[in-house]
């Protein structure tokens, strides 16, 4: 049943609930509805706020009186154990729409998904049991239970509004919206104890259920601080690269393709040219991806040439159009018009993503920013009186792999000090190694990490099949370790129901299909936690407010100008630690820039970063091309 407060009476009657409750020391599903999913925007509202068991559930309509607002608070305050699904979102809206304070209210919270990840982190399209609410409840908990969200996205069509912007528009005493609203706080009351009971008979500890809880919050801590932009900076920004994107589309259109965005047109084209397309989609079509039309074009991953073959001007043209305009709406637009009232953004840190645990950063999404670009950096910058810093661990997914396979001369270099990758190709190659070989041992190793095989690394390199089978091979014998314990985690992962079990008692799920990845999962997995556990680390010693981000293993931040090299410094230490007799260290080279994130990576055209230009950044952006 689902119960709407109207009264005072009814408002008594709820509490009377909710102390029961208390008193109890019962979980309580909890739930709220707003007007949209950018918490932070001006015009943002909370709307309702829920509260419900196995069997019933109130819906407090927290947007229409000051009374029911008051008493939702109360509720939240007084409740000892509460439960939600996806919690950073609902925790992040009643501390800032509702004055539940963040840090009162994440000790007590249990999320649902998270549960959800750590018996199976893939969602039902990768085969996986499911990761949201009501897919888990209709397997584990009632099959016929209503589906409301199809029901209420009727009911947004009927008034005109799209499922974006239905529910700031849907009246707030509509039937099926109340229901919707009611439902979520029964089902995830209903569903936690079974998943509870599945982590145990899996054997995933509480030791790991609680470190997930507490790296949310730390998250969410970051997420709520969010990141200053600068507005005049972007605003020229978004019409250049609209401008940029246009001009190579341009370009594309001298081959006959009137859409880079058409894979059709594209490969047509292509194949007009006289290039050979070898590779399909699962529907068959001729696939003309990012990493195919990198090929075509010779350039690597970082968008420098590679100088195995003449670039095909189409090719290049299409993967700069699409390029400049992902930036111009992912990152301008977003940075642009995604601002709350003190011109700051707020990234959304989903602290437990992708299969192997590795974090997201989304809205907009910097993690996929490339590793070397200042372009979109630089429009976030420091509060007035800060610098930026950024500190990052050393090769720590090299250092972990060698750690878990325990590869014994990968450790001695490792503890000497040695550069790993000019290590690896002197054995391989002697010590009068080229470039060329640095870069093809450093592939070869992080293909063991990424589990990019043979014919990716050709591709990224220019280098012939051969040659990269040959040094794959050649890696193989001088660091077996590696590959010994690459047998033993695929039987093990077999052993276990095509399951990678971690240092840390995580599974990470292996399609059948695809046995090999068993080692880059537990790198991947392994080296995410690590950054966790650093995170953790660095809250207990009171450096979270000076935290903005965590972006794969670096953690970036910013503090006041006097003090940013000690809080660097500090940062660093506590990253540093052993790891099965590896030391992971923290760079702290070049770890401080100036005021925005893009001052970190100025440098000179030899590729060093360029010192004496941090405290002058406009000088340096203009020198660029891009002035602020």
């Amino acid at each position: 049943m689902t119960r709407v407060p109207e009264t005072t009476a009814d408002l008594d009657e709820f509490r009377r609930w909710v102390e029961r409750k208390a008193s109890a020391g019962e979980m309580t599903g909890a739930d709220t509805e707003t007007t949209g999913l950018d918490t932070f925007s001006p015009t943002y509202r909370l709307r309702t706020a829920q509260f419900g068991d196995k069997l019933d559930a109130w819906v407090l309509q927290t947007e229409l009186s000051d009374r029911t607002a008051n008493t939702a608070r109360w509720a939240f305050d007084v409740l000892p154990r509460l439960v939600f699904h996806n919690a950073t979102f609902d925790m992040l809206v009643l501390d800032r729409h509702l004055g539940v304070p963040l840090a009162t209210l994440a000790p007590k919270v249990t999320d649902s998904k998270i549960i959800a990840h750590l018996f199976d982190s893939r969602p039902r399209h990768e085969g996986g049991y499911g990761l949201r609410l009501k897919e888990l409840c209709a397997r584990d908990v009632d099959p016929n239970a209503p589906d409301t969200q199809e029901d209420l996205t009727a009911v947004f069509r009927s008034i005109g509004e799209t499922k974006a912007t239905g529910w700031r528009k849907i009246d707030i005493n509509h039937p099926t919206y109340l229901q919707y609203a009611g439902l979520d706080a029964i089902l995830v009351s209903r569903w936690l104890p079974v998943g509870e009971e599945r982590l145990r008979k899996v054997g995933v500890r509480q030791t790991l259920v609680d470190f997930e809880h507490r790296v949310m919050y730390v998250c969410a801590l970051m997420e709520r601080r969010g990141m200053l932009v600068d507005q005049d900076y972007v605003r020229p920004l978004v019409e250049r690269l609209q401008g940029e994107a246009e001009l190579h589309a341009g370009k594309a259109r001298q081959y006959g393709v009137t859409s880079v965005n058409a894979p059709a047109q594209v490969s047509a084209a292509l194949v007009g040219m006289g290039e050979t397309l070898t590779e399909r989609t699962d529907s068959g079509n001729l696939k003309v991806d990012k990493e195919v039309l990198q090929v075509l074009a010779d350039v690597d991953r970082d968008w420098q040439r590679i100088g195995a073959r003449v670039p095909n001007p189409l090719a290049d043209a299409v993967l700069r159009s699409k390029r400049a305009g992902k930036w111009a709406k992912s990152y301008g637009v977003a940075m642009r018009d995604g601002l709350d009232d003190a011109g700051r953004i707020h990234p959304r840190i989903s602290s437990l993503q992708a299969r192997t645990a590795r974090m997201s950063i989304s809205a907009p999404p910097l993690q996929q920013l490339p590793s070397g670009d200042w372009t979109i950096r630089r429009a976030l910058i420091a509060d007035e009186g800060h610098r930026i810093f950024s500190v990052d661990y050393s090769a720590v997914e090299m250092r972990v792999l060698a750690a878990l396979a325990d590869e014994k001369t990968m450790k001695k270099a490792i503890s000497e000090g040695r550069d790993l990758h000019d290590f690896t190709a002197e054995l391989i190659w002697g010590p009068n190694f080229t470039k060329a070989h640095r870069k093809m041992g450093k592939g070869v190793g992080f293909g063991k990490v990424y589990g990019g095989g043979a014919t990716t690394l050709s591709r990224q390199t220019g280098a012939p099949i051969d040659e990269v089978k040959a040094a794959v091979a050649a890696y193989d014998r001088v660091y077996p370790g590696i590959k010994r314990y690459s047998r033993t985690v695929q039987r093990q992962a077999r052993a276990n129901g095509f399951v990678v079990i971690t240092p840390v008692g995580r599974r990470v799920p292996l399609d059948r299909d695809r046995v090999y990845a068993a080692t880059n999962y537990a790198v991947q997995s392994t080296a995410r936690d690590v950054l966790c556990q650093a995170l953790l680390n660095m809250h207990d010693k009171g450096l979270t407010e000076y935290l903005l981000l965590p972006i794969h293993d670096e953690c970036l931040g910013s503090a006041p100008a006097g003090i940013v090299h000690d809080v660097a410094k500090e940062v660093a230490e506590t990253m540093t630690m052993d790891f099965f007799g590896v030391p992971l260290d923290a760079d702290l080279k070049d770890a401080v820039g100036g005021r925005s994130w893009g001052s970190m990576y100025m440098k000179t055209p030899d590729g060093k970063i360029d010192h004496g230009l941090r405290a002058r950044e406009d000088e340096w952006y203009a020198s660029a091309g891009l002035a602020a």
